[in-house]
């Protein structure tokens, strides 16, 4: 028997050993990414007061948030998402912390309060605009409850199978599962809050009381003994001290948890060279322009940042540089390149024509599709012949608004009979605006855009200008490869040489870079104060152990190498946080210990003066209501004592210890000037509102304080 077969028939058991460990390796390792078995990644994305709130029904709102920013068209960009994410988060605590109290309260919105809110004389305001008559101004019950009856229908038969049958009832189900329970959530919130703002109350003796003291005006003389005349070097504050002033001040040194770091960054963003490049190119590019008959099959050849909009825009409304020059060219002829904010740009006068800077007009719309999501609405054979019907209506004498009001399917405007008020051409689609801008006020004609059929009368035009159509041929001055390189190179050779704290450092001092510190980064956080957006920076700060250093990262135009410098755990903050609070607060107490101690009882306000070594100030005019003494700051101490009774008549006031130094005061006069004009009813009225206006921030505010909430958000985003 060979070797071979020996090795194979007695290590059998061995290869098979190996085969079902590696296996069971393999089945484990994937449990844990795949939470096979129950897995070991939680999936709750937060806790309030003990209730869990899982992730998929968080991002399930974040996601429904998303899209409705999308149909409103706002870029899904990180910014936004993240606004968004906090927006759905604060409303989950919110209702969380609320929802408690309206059961114990016995707060219920009833069927009966919901129809009227929907279509009752309380009719909640989107609904009442939507069913207002434009011309009477009164809202329409009947027809707002039909449509609500419709929608209702809709949602109860199901899904459809039609394209257009299933947007009808997405509209309705969304109203019925998501906008319907949001009204009546912030009815409940109304009523909550109402409890709370309804008993704001303001008694009279109270205004008059501050009327009578902010009417008091006071004049004193008085020395003032600085804390800078005592060097801070001479004062020394240890850790026992400024914990001890910690535990008697806790509230004001709450932390949530947070990092602190520092970091070096190296500049990628464009530089001369690539700048001046990018002008060149352009240049070599204006021939070409200038001969390119067909603009938008140019710059979808060539490229450019800003797309072609084949329409006249106004002279008085064109805002660009170097657009004197621009109205100075002959048609055909291109202008540049020109700087335009990070930008090169050549622009081409394509035509002028006199046309009005803005129009009014009306139309009814027969819908075929949504630009947005591409499904069509209805057949286009089918629309254009209900837009024709509409035009014979009209030219039979039928109102216009009225037909609008019931026909049009542009929700923006039917309830104003069509009128879409005044307009420039670039905000309208260039088959509209063409025949808005270039026809005259009375016509009406038949417009077919990617909306569908729109049956348009000109109401009006004004202000009749010179309009310009031009071409803008633009690109961005982007920073070269070879210029991404160099600040590449540069970041990860420090990052190389800065493996810890102490080589961070080293190398700062050797590549003559700056330092720079950021303290508080939060968990959630996905922008870097003064760099810019990087969540997967954010999440190394928080991964990395204290004195750690990043590999460069990529933020904005610059790399950037971090240090991680502090951790700060959730709770009251350490001794080394807190000292550039405390210290000068308990350095200047110890100052002022040594000035009156230097400065005794002096008999009078000169004696003051020749033991301080300063001259004798006077301020007059001080107010009760104000803080302020004029050359000296905000000294609240001291303006209190100057109001205080017992100093009438003495020769100088015990030392104080203010906010800049220690006074010694005369107090020459206490007057009172009347205000026989204050309305002492109104006052109290402003004073009532005031406190119920701050009444809902407050209490979320003060009920978030009381509630124990965990926020783990950033460790799913």
């Amino acid at each position: 028997m060979s070797i071979i077969q020996q090795i194979r028939d007695k290590a059998a058991w061995l290869v098979f050993g190996v085969i079902a460990l590696s296996l069971i390796g393999f089945i484990f390792m994937d449990a844990r990414t795949s939470r096979l078995f129950g897995g070991s990644r939680s999936t709750v994305v937060g806790t309030i007061n003990g209730e869990k709130i899982e992730y998929n029904d968080f991002q399930r709102q974040v996601s429904e948030q998303e899209e409705q920013a999308k149909m409103r068209g706002y870029p899904m960009n990180e910014s936004i998402q993240q606004n968004i994410r906090e927006s759905v988060w604060a409303q989950i605590v919110e209702s969380a912390l609320l929802s408690g109290d309206y059961s114990t309260l016995g707060l219920d919105v009833s069927d009966k309060e919901v129809n009227d809110m929907l279509v009752g004389a309380n009719a909640i305001p989107d609904v009442k605009q939507a069913f207002t008559d434009p011309k009477t101004g009164i809202f329409d019950q009947q027809a707002a409850a039909a449509q609500i009856n419709q929608l209702r229908n809709i949602y109860k038969g199901g899904p459809k199978k039609t394209a257009a049958d299933q947007q009808r009832y997405e509209g309705a189900r969304r109203f019925f599962e998501e906008s319907l329970p949001q009204i009546i959530k912030l009815r409940l919130r109304e009523k909550y809050t109402a409890l709370f703002t309804n008993s704001a109350y303001v008694p009279k003796w109270m205004i008059e009381k501050m009327n009578a003291d902010n009417s008091q005006i006071a004049s004193i003389s008085y020395v003032n003994a600085p804390y800078f005349t005592i060097p801070d070097s001479s004062v020394k504050i240890t850790d026992a001290e400024v914990q001890e002033y910690i535990n008697g001040h806790k509230d004001q040194f709450k932390q949530e948890e947070s990092r602190s770091i520092a970091f070096v960054t190296f500049d990628a963003s464009p530089s001369s060279a690539d700048s001046a490049k990018l002008r060149q190119q352009l240049t070599e590019l204006s021939g070409d322009f200038v001969k390119a008959s067909d603009i938008s099959a140019f710059f979808g050849r060539v490229g450019t940042e800003q797309p072609f909009f084949d329409g006249y825009i106004g002279k008085s409304r064109i805002q660009v540089p170097s657009k004197d020059s621009i109205f100075a060219l002959q048609k055909g002829q291109v202008f540049g390149p020109y700087l335009d904010g990070g930008s090169y740009t050549l622009a081409k006068l394509i035509d002028v024509k006199t046309l009005p800077d803005s129009v009014r007009a009306r139309h009814i719309l027969v819908a075929t599709g949504d630009p947005r999501s591409g499904q069509q609405i209805m057949d286009d054979s089918v629309a254009k012949k209900k837009i024709d019907s509409i035009k014979s209506l009209v030219e039979r004498g039928e109102r216009f608004d009225s037909l609008a009001a019931r026909l049009s399917d542009d929700p923006g405007s039917k309830e104003k009979g069509g009128d879409l008020g005044y307009f420039t051409s670039d905000r309208m689609v260039k088959e509209f605006a063409d025949f808005c801008f270039n026809g005259k006020t009375g016509e009406k004609k038949v417009v077919k855009s990617q909306f569908g059929y729109h049956y348009i009368e000109i109401l009006d035009q004004k202000n009749f200008e010179p309009a310009y159509k031009v071409a803008y041929l633009s690109r961005k001055i982007e920073t070269s490869p070879e210029t991404d390189q160099a600040a590449a190179g540069l970041a990860n050779q420090f990052a190389a040489e800065s493996r810890d704290a102490k080589a961070f450092d080293a190398s700062v001092q050797k590549s003559n870079l700056q330092k720079q510190f950021l303290p508080d980064v939060s968990p959630s956080e996905y922008s870097i104060l003064g760099l810019g957006p990087n969540r997967q920076l954010v999440r190394w700060i928080y991964d990395a152990k204290v004195g750690e250093v990043s590999e460069p990262y990529t933020v904005g135009d610059k790399y950037v190498v971090v240090l991680l410098t502090e951790v700060n755990q959730k709770g009251t903050m350490s001794v080394a946080k807190a000292r550039p609070r405390v210290e000068p607060i308990l350095r200047n107490k110890k100052k002022a210990e040594q000035l009156v101690k230097k400065l005794g009882n002096p008999a009078s306000l000169d004696a003051a003066a020749t033991a301080a070594g300063q001259a004798v100030m006077r301020a007059d005019s001080l107010r009760f209501s104000s803080a302020m003494i004029p050359n000296a700051g905000q000294e609240p101490k001291v303006v209190g004592v100057a109001f205080d009774k017992q100093l009438a008549g003495k020769p100088v006031s015990s030392a104080i210890s203010g906010n800049a130094g220690v006074y010694f005061i005369k107090v020459e006069n206490v007057s009172a000037v009347s205000n026989p004009e204050a309305d002492v009813q109104q006052q109290r009225f402003m004073q009532e509102m005031r406190q119920r206006g701050q009444v809902a921030n407050m209490l979320v505010e003060a009920l978030r304080k009381l509630a124990d909430i965990e926020d783990n958000r950033s460790k799913f985003y």
